[in-house]
């Protein structure tokens, strides 16, 4: 691997000799702030005065939070003395600035590895994270990722989540509550008597389940996820498998069975598209919306207090399901670098995590960050889900983000839940069986031979 790195690296220096000579841009990273396509900042306080010792270089994964690291690396810095840099990749071009800072004398002592295939790449280089100060500040360890021989390469710093979004102003009108709602049968109860009422309400409980593309994608990707991540049954994936079962298909039945027939659209209209169903759930005509933590700014505008419940099914105990979460966005530390600026390093990530003020600054960008001590998400579909980590409630991991040819195995997917909205049969519903289970399969087989 390292030599591998340095290899990298040094195509990269001279790729930029060239483009130098040639009056080219350079679009590596570098120490000043000019650049268009990386920003960086370096507080270089005097840590020898100070009594500090070690540095501190993270390499940003998200371009849109680069402004306010930058504000937490110089307060850092002006409180503890250790020099803090903060450098960012530009959108898409975060693994070669990887693979080129890593080749630096000065590396970077944080990076993100977000994925199975980057802790393959760059376990040898990833501090085993077990057991140390920043693990222990974890409210869910739902977000780490593992090398094959049970090493802690990298925790998550922020998340996005997704499940059924929900208006309890109108539970509450409809004379229910929202702690009927812990269980499917509890919602199965709750959203049949809102539809039967729908006419004498003025509302419906489902906003529309469109199949177009626009929307299909909530049912075919998200919603898929209640069957994956079941069938994982505590192993969780950390590749995609060759087969599935469809062992939890009925669950998945169950929920989709409920979304299409208690709903303001009937499902024979479901395959044309064309209902908005963000606009009525917030102009108040339904009570559930299946979506995510990104719609949160949205709806809030004139759902103020939505809040956001798992996908219940009726799988034995989901009474301590939580939100569907999942994440990119994970920190590692650099093993390589010396042991002053591990130390360093360790330092500034827990201070980032407690400090009530960086972790507000820090979350008010990421979203939510899953630590105990942290802020609190200003996000509410977020901090729902930080909820339920803390009450200790399972997290639903995004195994869906294995599903094989992704867009082909979707597209037959709509295709069989159109035949099905159309006519509910069980024959119908078996060619759904068939594409979801058999599908993932054939898919498999296509992309991996």
């Amino acid at each position: 691997m390292k030599k591998k790195v340095l290899a990298l690296a040094l195509a990269a220096i001279m790729a930029l000799a060239l483009l130098a000579g040639c009056g080219g841009n350079n679009d590596t990273p570098s120490n000043s702030t000019s650049g268009n396509n990386t920003s960086s900042n370096n507080t270089s306080g005097n840590n020898e005065t100070s009594g500090a010792s070690g540095r501190v270089y993270w390499l940003n994964f998200k371009p849109e939070s680069d402004e306010v690291l930058q504000e937490v690396a110089k307060m850092y810095n002006e409180k503890t003395g250790v020099p803090v840099k903060v450098v960012t990749a530009a959108s898409g071009t975060y693994s070669q600035t990887l693979n080129a800072e890593m080749g630096k004398s000065e590396a970077p002592t944080i990076f993100v590895v977000g994925n199975q295939a980057g802790v393959r790449d760059w376990t040898d280089y990833a501090l085993d994270l077990k057991g140390t100060a920043i693990e222990a500040q974890l409210n869910t360890d739902a977000y780490n990722l593992y090398d094959e021989n049970g090493k802690l390469v990298s925790i998550g710093y922020c998340y996005e989540c997704y499940g059924i979004i929900v208006n309890p102003d109108l539970i509450e009108k409809a004379g229910h509550s929202m702690d009927e709602i812990k269980n499917f049968d509890g919602l199965k109860k709750v959203a049949e008597d809102i539809h039967a009422r729908a006419a004498e309400l003025g509302f419906d409980a489902f906003s529309s389940s469109d199949m177009d593309g626009s929307s299909s994608w909530r049912f075919t990707g998200h919603m898929a996820n209640l069957e994956y991540y079941y069938e994982q049954e505590g192993n969780v994936w950390t590749e995609c498998p060759a087969t599935i079962s469809g062992k939890y298909m009925d669950n998945f039945k169950n929920l989709y069975d409920l979304c299409i027939n208690n709903s303001l659209t009937a499902p024979t209209d479901l395959s044309v598209g064309g209902h908005d169903a963000e606009a009525e759930f917030k102009n108040g005509q339904a009570a559930f919306f299946v979506n995510g933590s990104w719609e949160y700014a949205a709806v809030s505008e004139t759902v103020p207090n939505a809040t956001m419940i798992p996908y219940y099914c009726g799988v034995a105990g989901e009474e301590k399901a939580g939100l569907n979460c999942g994440t990119e966005n994970c920190w590692a530390i650099n093993g390589k670098v010396s042991a002053e600026d591990q130390q360093a390093t360790m330092d500034f990530m827990v201070w980032c995590v407690t400090d009530p003020d960086a972790s507000r600054k820090l979350v008010d960008t990421f979203g939510v960050m899953p630590y105990k001590n942290a802020a609190e998400s200003t996000n509410g579909f977020l901090a729902d889900a930080n909820e339920y980590s803390n009450n200790g409630c399972y997290v639903m991991n995004w195994a869906t983000n294995y599903q094989p040819n992704v867009d082909e195995y979707r597209a037959a997917l709509v295709s069989a839940l159109n035949a099905y909205n159309a006519d509910q049969s069980a024959a119908n519903w078996e060619s759904v069986r068939v594409a979801f289970v058999d599908g993932w399969a054939a898919q498999y087989q296509a992309v991996n031979g």
